[in-house]
């Protein structure tokens, strides 16, 4: 299993001595490779009413994921992609990502409960292979003092995760709380920060209950976010005031100085960053989402196993969804069409994040769900891990995320996943795209200069990645995905159309945080209405996530 090894003395001399020499060759990297203060900029090309047609089928031949790719990455790669096509459903599941799979987790572990349930069958479908995609309320006093209690039982633990882009453990804290209170209220601000703590809370029970953290390469390290620029800073600040005013626990938030992230001096529980810029250090995890997948599919199959069917079928497109005529004889609602044949069935999950538009065509443009590429390279670092530490990273408001992985020995130079540089392609910030077959030349000049520049002398300069790849992420104007039942706001029967169609997708980069706990809600409406029980929101739910409660008005 990794070793984690943390500085000692003597190491630290010899990284500071190494750092020294290897600042003189990167002398000239120190000017950042990436436009700075510019969210902004890209927040209002998504508000932007552009000219757009709905999100095609993912591309059949993707980039090669260091987290997919890897030698027995995906054990389900191929799962149910030839024989027979599973002919009726009660339930089907579009997209195997973090989503798709939690929810039939969800739904499984439900069914599982409820003795009374009459068995029922899950299918899964996914276009590639397993897992390849990737309102103000006003409340009482009390109700805001039990989110923030909720927050607080849950603050230590953190957990991001981007697809095939990322692998990060880290949910917001406090960072963008004053834009969630001024957009929803103060409820729905700190239900934003109770859905990712949930989340985390969640995973981290499922992986220390069944002892499969070494399974997933579970680390916590930690997570720095950077400032690069004076307005970070205020708005970072402003944020932690605000949070805090509201009664959130920040306690666990250290803030660091500059000459504290270049260089803490030793002692317990500190690190040395090599970073030049002031930071917000916030407890965080890392681990392999494909791992996490994986164990979360084998979980949904076991609790299946006695009364229930799951079945998974990759490689198998959804190209059409069509309502089952009431004269036929089939109890059914809809007919699911793909190449390999079709499936009747009563519900359906679309968990297809940047293609829900591509059978929702609703969904397009800047008022659904704009597919955005990320591109992420794995490069070496030139230092060990003691002179890196296990921290992950974000920096530029957020546009860059890094961090190294696990490594056996002391003195190994670890592999380290970044992802970002889309603000180089500014004005288009690569949104309204959807080809990851390949990568984009600016993107990766940008990636490749990033982290040389941020730590003189960790990283080579010219240093080529090992991997480099892509993946589509679904971005929305507010930043919030979509969750509940489908609705077409277009058509007069907008509450009826769909009924028994239901999505979670949108996620704007910040999906496991929140995908997890958001397929558990939807999974639950399911249930409910298989029940015929009423469903009721649960406390850590944002309402502005719920479908039935937004507004999608250009």
């Amino acid at each position: 299993f990794p070793v984690y090894p943390e500085p000692c003395r003597s190491t630290v001399t010899g990284v500071f001595m190494r750092l020294t020499l290897n600042s003189v060759l990167v002398a000239t990297m120190t000017v950042l490779p990436v436009p700075l203060n510019v969210l902004a900029e890209q927040q209002a090309i998504l508000d932007k009413p552009l000219i757009s047609v709905p999100a095609a089928l993912p591309v059949p031949n993707p980039t090669r994921s260091f987290w997919i790719d890897s030698p027995n990455a995906n054990p389900y790669a191929k799962e149910g992609s030839e024989g027979p096509l599973t002919a009726d459903a009660d339930i089907c599941i579009i997209g195997s990502g973090i989503t798709g799979v939690s929810a039939a987790y969800h739904l499984s572990n439900a069914l599982h409960k409820n003795d009374a349930a009459k068995p029922s069958k899950i299918v899964i479908l996914e276009a590639r292979d397993f897992c390849q995609h990737e309102l103000s309320l006003n409340s009482s006093v009390q109700a805001q003092r039990q989110l923030v209690s909720i927050i607080s039982a849950c603050f230590t633990i953190h957990l991001r995760i981007l697809g095939r882009n990322g692998g990060h453990l880290t949910p917001t804290v406090f960072k963008d709380f004053q834009a969630q209170a001024a957009a929803h209220g103060t409820d729905e601000a700190l239900r934003a920060l109770a859905v990712e703590h949930h989340t985390a809370d969640e995973i981290l029970r499922i992986l220390h209950e069944l002892g499969q953290e070494r399974s997933v390469d579970l680390v916590a390290g930690g997570h720095v976010d950077l400032m690069f620029t004076e307005a970070e800073v205020i708005r970072m600040k402003g944020d932690y005031e605000a949070a805090k005013a509201a009664g959130v626990n920040v306690s666990d938030a250290q803030w660091l100085k500059k000459d504290e992230t270049e260089a803490a001096s030793y002692r317990p529980m500190s690190f040395i960053y090599g970073a030049a810029y002031p930071g917000v250090r916030i407890p965080g995890h890392n681990l392999w989402p494909l791992k996490l997948v994986t164990l979360l599919f084998n979980g949904a199959k076991d609790l299946c196993s006695s009364r229930h069917a799951l079945a998974l079928h990759t490689r198998t497109p959804v190209t059409a969804i069509s309502t089952i005529s009431s004269d036929t004889s089939s109890p059914r609602r809809w007919n699911v069409t793909t190449p390999r044949g079709s499936i009747a069935c009563s519900y359906v999950l679309h968990a297809t994040n940047a293609y829900a538009s591509h059978l929702l065509p609703h969904m397009h443009g800047h008022a659904g769900i704009i597919p955005t590429r990320g591109q992420v390279i794995a490069v070496r670092a030139a230092v060990p891990t003691t002179a890196l530490t296990r921290s992950g990273f974000s920096g530029n408001e957020g546009f860059e995320y890094w961090f190294p992985r696990p490594v056996t020995s002391a003195e190994e130079t670890p592999l380290v996943i970044l992802g970002g540089g889309r603000e180089s392609t500014r004005p288009a910030f690569e949104l309204y795209t959807v080809d990851d077959s390949v990568v984009n030349k600016h993107v990766g000049e940008a990636l490749r200069k990033f982290l040389p520049s941020v730590f003189p002398g960790k990283y080579e300069v010219g240093r080529e990645p090992e991997m480099e790849w892509t993946g589509i992420m679904g971005f929305t104007k507010s930043g919030d995905p979509f969750v509940g039942p489908v609705i077409d706001p277009s058509k007069p029967d907008a509450e009826t159309a769909y009924k028994g169609q239901y999505i979670s997708a949108g996620y704007s980069g910040h999906g496991m945080t929140r995908a997890f706990a958001c397929a558990e809600a939807v999974a639950q409406m399911i249930a409910a209405d298989m029940t015929g029980d009423t469903w009721t929101p649960p406390a850590w739910l944002p309402r502005h996530y719920v479908t039935t409660t937004q507004s999608r008005e250009p």
